[in-house]
């Protein structure tokens, strides 16, 4: 719950809510005992039981709402972040190292830390901000088209976009890629960035009463393109538990405008050998969370990856990728 309840805090402070101050105390406080029991796992795991990306966004959420945060919590992350324990097996986790920079500037430009503390937060800033203009790809994404307005975050909080050219290339990239951010969830990431603001604005924002113009739109539906494909889906799992590495590697014949969710759908049709999988409803959209029975689990920091042959990981979640004619699709067992 800890992500849920920080997303929800900053949505509330974001649309100026009318929220009586006593039921705001208590979902305040809900948020700081949630804090405490996800880093309860720690002492087996030696992470949060969620993740640090959660953990992060609730120190943030509180920040926002100007409210203290232990210096144990703060220093549990400087601690993560100065040991590198943000990364996973595919790579560096851009979103994470953004969110936890964006929470750190939060608690500087505030002032809900000591001098000493801040200024190790500056510095930790500072580094996050170094390695990923260093990660940032040709294409000009910081990881990738996801985490890319979190990394921007960071230059905006921090008043550096102008002089950091590597900002000015992700800008136009993501300019070119809105059509990727599909869901509410998506768009609240990408939507300040494009103008010009970051989360911490919401820190400072005067709430003035303003009439309700906003109406919901029912936007048209995609156009069935014509005829089928064919996309082969193979299933790897190297890691230890997995009796063998090759699980699943088979053609699944699809109409052409399918998505990955619409092809693994179809594999459970097109048998044999049976295809099973499982998802998770999140507000980024369908969450693969198990494959032929293998369950991507929290605890051991597993999850399934999602491939284009021969190992370029995708860009879009399962309800969102339109798999070509004829590509290789990978789901992986990974540890992160």
């Amino acid at each position: 719950e800890t992500g849920r309840l920080a997303l929800y805090l900053l949505g509330l402070r974001a649309t100026c809510s009318p929220l009586e101050h006593k039921l705001l105390r208590s979902l305040v406080t809900w948020l700081k005992y949630y804090l405490e029991e996800d880093w309860a796992g720690s002492r087996r795991h030696g992470h949060p039981i969620t993740s640090y990306y959660q953990y992060s966004l609730g120190v943030l959420a509180l920040c926002v709402h100007r409210k203290r945060v232990r210096e144990e919590v703060i220093r549990r992350l400087l601690a993560a972040e100065q040991h590198a324990k943000f990364g996973y097996s595919a790579g560096s986790a851009i979103d994470t190292e953004a969110v936890v920079a964006v929470a750190f500037t939060c608690l500087v430009q505030e002032r809900l830390v000591g001098s000493t503390l801040a200024a190790e937060l500056r510095a930790a800033v500072h580094g996050a901000k170094k390695r990923m203009v260093e990660a940032q790809g040709e294409d000009g994404f910081f990881g990738n088209v996801y985490s890319t307005p979190w990394a921007m975050q960071v230059f905006i909080a921090t008043n550096s976009c102008e002089e950091q050219a590597p900002y000015g290339r992700a800008m136009a990239a993501l300019l070119q890629h809105v059509d990727a951010f599909s869901t509410a969830a998506m768009l609240a990431q990408a939507l300040p960035v494009l103008h010009g603001r970051s989360y911490l604005y919401i820190a400072s924002m005067h709430c003035e009463e303003e009439l309700d113009t906003l109406t919901p739109i029912s936007p048209e539906p995609l156009s069935e393109l014509p005829g089928n494909k064919t996309v082969r889906l193979v299933v790897e799992c190297p890691l230890p538990p997995c009796p063998e590495r090759w699980l699943y590697d088979h053609p699944v014949l699809v109409p052409a405008g399918a998505t990955l969710l619409d092809v693994l759908r179809a594999a459970t049709e097109q048998g044999p050998p049976d295809f099973t999988f499982d998802t998770r409803d999140t507000p980024q959209g369908p969450y693969l969370s198990g494959v032929l029975g293998l369950e991507a689990q929290q605890q051991k920091r597993t999850y399934w990856q999602l491939l284009t042959a021969p190992s370029t990981s995708l860009q879009m979640g399962i309800g969102d990728y339109r798999p070509c004619n004829g590509e290789t699709l990978i789901l992986r067992l990974s540890e992160w």
